[in-house]
């Protein structure tokens, strides 16, 4: 049965490959613990945009990263491919979450706004740094990073694509003066 991408919540990222097996790093994007290590089934979306559907053979912790291989992948080649590709599992059997705690794949792609209304941007992605997490808003060539904290975020509006962010004039000011 395939399932719409709506429906997939993004779990890890494809880092690299490993070894000559057709094995790959993977970075957990996922806040609940252990939850690359039970998959059976995945939906890959490629770094072309393709979404495949694969069994999972095995999946071991590395460290900060997981190793993982896939069924139909057996070469560094085949697993090179993917690199940068996204392992998404069905929201159903995502994570039940508190409120005001959002799943990043839900976040990418909001238009992100002022506390006047005048858009800033949209939200491109999330950097993970030491602590914390930092949104990249980008409108047109311009960039504006926005720490990922309550007292920057007023309010996400999920069904509208819409995030609400205050006190952040002087950020968006500071990237004209360099």
């Amino acid at each position: 049965m395939a399932t719409a991408q709506e429906d997939l919540v993004t779990i890890g990222k494809i880092e690299r490959h490993f070894g000559v097996r057709g094995e790959f790093k993977v970075r957990s994007l996922s806040d609940v613990p252990g939850r690359l290590e039970h998959l059976k089934q995945v939906h890959v979306l490629d770094p072309a945009g393709q979404m495949v559907e694969k069994t999972v053979t095995h999946v071991r912790r590395a460290g900060s990263t997981y190793i993982m291989g896939l069924v139909g992948v057996t070469t560094p080649e085949e697993a090179g491919a993917l690199r940068g590709g996204l392992i998404q599992a069905p929201r159903s059997s995502a994570a039940v979450l508190d409120a005001d705690v959002y799943f990043e794949c839900d976040l990418i792609g909001m238009t992100v706004e002022n506390e006047r209304g005048d858009e800033v941007g949209v939200l491109e992605t999330i950097l993970e740094i030491p602590d914390n997490r930092v949104f990249v808003v980008r409108k047109g060539a311009e960039e504006v990073l926005i720490p990922a904290a309550k007292n920057f975020v007023t309010s996400v509006d999920l069904q509208r694509r819409r995030m609400m962010v205050c006190g952040i004039d002087d950020l968006v000011e500071d990237r004209h003066a360099l």
